[in-house]
């Protein structure tokens, strides 16, 4: 299904990104506190700032929406 949509700014001004991180491609400090875990789940602004790390996807989602924020995921 192919339909356009023109977003306006205030749309994609809220949009962030969850993504899976892989613990041992985080400093070594923070793997420490992360005993027993393999993956985090990163939410990116839409500049590519990392605004959080949390234990699972779901988790990530929520939190974006908690602060009116629109997840997107990204693989």
């Amino acid at each position: 299904m192919n339909m356009k949509h023109d977003f306006a700014p205030e749309e994609m001004g809220n949009t962030v990104y969850v993504r899976p991180v892989a613990v041992d491609t985080l400093p070594q400090e923070v793997q420490q506190q992360l005993v027993g875990l393999e993956t985090l789940y990163a939410v990116h602004g839409a500049d590519g700032e990392r605004l959080a790390l949390v234990r699972d996807r779901g988790l990530a989602f929520v939190l974006a929406r908690q602060n009116d924020l629109a997840p997107v995921s990204v693989h």
